[in-house]
């Protein structure tokens, strides 16, 4: 339960009991909890969405947007600036894309990055909502595109070596490869049990397709490559669920 605790602390802004004193390992192993605050996020985005739409789709989608970046702090949508502001001004200098990733400040390429997320979010609940998908089903569905992103960043931060020290690769310390099948393994089943059988099976490819990414263009991972990636997945997700309406 204590695992659960700093996990929830990590990754989102839900009150809980404050574990103040714990050493850096206990935080590392915390991060197999991490798809179950992901979905604890996609069902609190699903509840604000649904309320909304009970008066008007539009007005359901922007209750959810602002829900997902309260409950989570913008933690990812800050990871997803930082890395457009160092793709946008790295000219190919491994050194200047470094020098940029770590500075706190979010310039010109970051600020689009973050619009076209929060409207790419905005108008793809619009469109599920405007499907009218049962409050069970879009729970569920939206439980698990943010189960399965924040399984993404355990796996990428498990086998994409890091760019520099820092927070991101003391998670790879405590994730085992057993625990890593067993949760792609539980997710998958937990989907088709649901009956979000295109969520399964876009789920792994859109988790394969960022690694790749990753591996090819930036050549590892940081705290900002997983919080971009996370918002990468959460919107294809998003996208594979807006098309099979």
């Amino acid at each position: 339960m204590r695992g659960l605790i700093l996990a929830v602390q990590f990754l989102t802004r839900i009150p809980t009991p404050q574990v103040r004193d714990f050493a850096p390992e206990q935080l590392a192993q915390s991060s197999r909890w991490f798809p179950v605050v992901g979905a604890l996020v996609g069902g609190i985005v699903a509840a604000a969405a649904w309320l909304g739409a009970g008066i008007d789709p539009w007005l359901g989608a922007l209750a959810g947007t602002v829900a997902w970046i309260a409950v989570t702090g913008a933690l990812h949508l800050d990871g997803l600036a930082d890395l457009a502001d160092a793709l946008g001004a790295a000219h190919r200098s491994r050194e200047r894309f470094l020098e940029v990733l770590r500075d706190p400040h979010v310039g010109s390429f970051g600020a689009i990055a973050l619009i076209v997320a929060i409207a790419a979010k905005l108008v793809l609940l619009a469109v599920i909502l405007r499907g009218g998908t049962a409050p069970a089903q879009l729970a569920a569905e939206l439980a698990l595109a943010a189960a399965w992103a924040r399984y993404g960043a355990v796996l990428w931060s498990r086998t994409l070596p890091p760019l520099a020290p820092g927070m991101a690769e003391r998670f790879a310390w405590r994730a085992s490869a057993i625990e890593l099948w067993a949760w792609a393994a539980a997710l998958t089943v937990l989907g088709m049990a649901a009956g979000a059988w295109t969520l399964a099976l876009a789920a792994p490819l859109a988790l394969a397709a960022w690694w790749v990414y990753l591996r090819a263009r930036v050549g590892g991972m940081s705290g900002d490559c997983l919080g971009a990636g996370v918002e990468t997945v959460e919107i294809i997700l998003l996208l594979t669920m807006a098309v099979t309406r």
